[in-house]
């Protein structure tokens, strides 16, 4: 059955529930579907990834498949240690506790006091270079629906690009018990909005490592896949003070939706015109982090439109912001990955040439890159991972580029 005729069968059964008064039901059922739409319309196998299936598909992974893939174990990233790690949801007055060693990558158990589903769990990549008391770059990192944290640290291979980086990267874990599929609710109000919800949980995580390691407070960074990256741009959007750049994999605008219908809608057409909110009252009022975004155009899953939205929310962010809208200069790419792909890259440059003091060229406020024929996957991933295409331009790589080169003022 194809997405159109299968979403046709889905509401009709939701209305039918409505109709007779089953609400948490035809919630149920519309919820389900969201995160089906990303197992069923991941991008088609490549000859790279042929071999694996996605978590929850019906069909089992044939034999030569990864064991963690066949038989639902985890994915081997690195050994594993659990550390039961109550908190909060701020940093601790006291000694924070012993810190997780260089070159380790660790699943903490985290509890955030008025949090729903406690314990969290998140894990945690310290790189083998981490030297007590020298601040280093964080980046957190949402997985996307049906994955968890392991599989997400295979599929990019982000571990191994922050080593030379000596970056820590932080991946949360969403639990089952907060959404059926792994999701985050990108698409509910009230985990929309600074201070509250899993933003506020999720920069709570990051407040615990930043508590026992030297995180260096200028060079703190987002980044997600599908629902991941929606999440990724709402804490972009709500936390200012604290992202210094945004990185958003198949993602959407923040804001794109307020409940399941309309995230439904905005996932196959873009958010619809006004849908999108207004950072929270309590939020500084700064300019919108600098933002990378990779989108395939021919995501069955994530509608492309979603990139070129997002690009657009940080341009006209950017025009809003104190001191009026600065000139940009758009300059375009062409070119392929190493495997044939081919990217459009577009930059939009702050106008004005070299930084008059630094002398220096003035780094991008926003990278665009199609990825042409790609679908809903991470490009240039591991084959090892889920939704991945090996084919693709290192997404990783760029990320961490584009990061880098943007400290928070």
């Amino acid at each position: 059955m194809d997405w159109n005729t299968n979403l046709k069968h889905l509401m009709g059964e939701a209305t039918q529930l409505v109709r007779s008064g089953h609400l948490a039901d035809a919630t149920r059922t519309l919820q389900q579907a969201l995160g089906g739409a990303v197992a069923r319309h991941s991008s088609p196998p490549t000859p790279a990834s042929a071999d694996t299936a996605l978590p929850g598909d019906p069909n089992p992974a044939p034999a030569n498949a990864p064991l963690w893939r066949r038989f639902g174990a985890q994915a081997d990233v690195e050994d594993v240690i659990v550390v039961d790690r109550s908190h909060p949801g701020s940093p601790p007055k006291a000694a924070p506790p012993q810190a997780e060693p260089p070159g380790s990558f660790t699943r903490i158990a985290f509890t955030q006091s008025g949090t729903r589903h406690n314990p969290h769990h998140y894990h945690l990549y310290v790189p083998p270079g981490a030297a007590a008391g020298a601040p280093m770059p964080l980046v957190l990192m949402l997985h996307g629906c049906t994955q968890n944290p392991e599989d997400f640290a295979t599929g990019t291979g982000m571990n191994a690009a922050a080593a030379p980086a000596i970056a820590l990267v932080l991946y949360p874990e969403q639990p089952h018990s907060a959404n059926p599929n792994g999701c985050w609710n990108w698409f509910r109000p009230g985990d929309q909005h600074r201070g509250s919800g899993e933003p506020a949980l999720l920069v709570a995580m990051v407040q615990d490592v930043m508590a026992r390691h030297a995180v260096d407070t200028q060079r703190v960074y987002v980044a997600g896949l599908s629902a991941g990256g929606a999440m990724a741009a709402l804490l972009g959007r709500e936390y200012p003070d604290l992202f210094a750049a945004v990185g958003v994999h198949s993602g959407l605008q923040a804001g794109a939706a307020h409940n399941v219908m309309g995230a439904l809608s905005a996932m196959k057409n873009g958010a619809k015109p006004g849908a999108t909110t207004q950072p929270t009252a309590s939020t500084p009022t700064l300019p919108p982090p600098p933002t990378i975004v990779f989108h395939g155009d021919a995501d069955p899953t994530v509608h492309a439109h979603n990139g070129e939205q997002l690009i657009q929310a940080t341009l006209s962010a950017l025009a809003s912001a104190p001191g009026g809208a600065p000139a940009t200069v758009k300059t375009v790419q062409q070119g392929h990955s190493a495997s044939g792909q081919g990217y459009t890259r577009t930059v939009y440059s702050l106008a004005g040439g070299a930084d008059t003091e630094s002398k220096r060229p003035r780094p991008a406020v926003a990278e665009h890159w199609v990825l042409h024929g790609a679908g809903h996957a991470w490009a240039g991933g591991n084959a090892g991972g889920s939704h991945t295409d090996p084919r693709g331009v290192d997404a990783t790589q760029e990320m961490l580029r584009f990061f880098l080169e943007h400290p928070r003022d």
